[in-house]
């Protein structure tokens, strides 16, 4: 990997590398680590699932009242890393500023979730301490039964979209003898993309 093979804008080689990992068969491929800083800089990170990918950033939903949703709110920063082993073991760090996806989009996607998600979703709110697990999976019960058709599981107004807008990109790729390629992507003051080689 060298910086003239590959593409000058990094969401569009993270979009390749993906597309290559789906194909070569790696499980999840879209499973990425968050992490995420509240106010007073305590560090969380989690794993979730890459549900939007453009030239504007990673978008990915959640409970935003849970844990990540509280420290976001407060500092409104993540990084990111993707990980895969096939077809090659390959690394992709991502950092930048978070904003909230519209409604519109938290909507479209709610809307293509299948029902036992959703209903999960509503039941659940997320990093709270509750009983046991059956009065969660009651909580999911009642639902079904007061809400039987799909249409009528409206996203909850707590439930949404983070995109990440990087800043910074990083590409890694093993090597012989630890001779690892690393390349960083830095956004320059004009929108532009600076890719720079870094020791492994």
């Amino acid at each position: 990997m060298d910086e003239n093979s590959v593409a000058a804008d990094p969401i569009v080689q993270l979009g390749a590398w993906l597309e290559e990992a789906r194909t070569a068969g790696q499980p999840l491929p879209e499973a990425m680590t968050v992490a995420t800083a509240s106010a007073d800089g305590e560090p969380a990170a989690r794993m979730v699932l890459l549900r939007g990918l453009d030239h504007r950033g990673v978008v990915f939903f959640t409970d935003r009242s849970s844990a990540k949703g509280r420290d976001l709110s407060e500092n409104p920063k993540a990084a990111v890393v993707f990980h895969w082993l096939v077809p090659r073991h390959r690394q992709v760090r991502l950092m930048g500023p978070v904003e909230t996806v519209s409604d519109a989009e938290s909507d479209a996607y709610w809307a293509s979730r299948p029902v036992g998600a959703r209903r999960s979703a509503i039941a659940s709110h997320q990093s709270e301490v509750i009983p046991d697990r059956k009065s969660l999976e009651e909580q999911v019960s009642e639902l079904a039964r007061t809400f039987p058709a799909e249409a009528d599981l409206q996203r909850p107004v707590r439930w949404g979209g983070y995109r990440i807008v990087p800043h910074t990109v990083e590409l890694w790729e093993e090597q012989p003898d630890r001779l690892h390629d690393r390349l960083r992507y830095r956004r320059r003051g004009d929108g532009h993309w600076l890719i720079e080689r870094l020791a492994p």
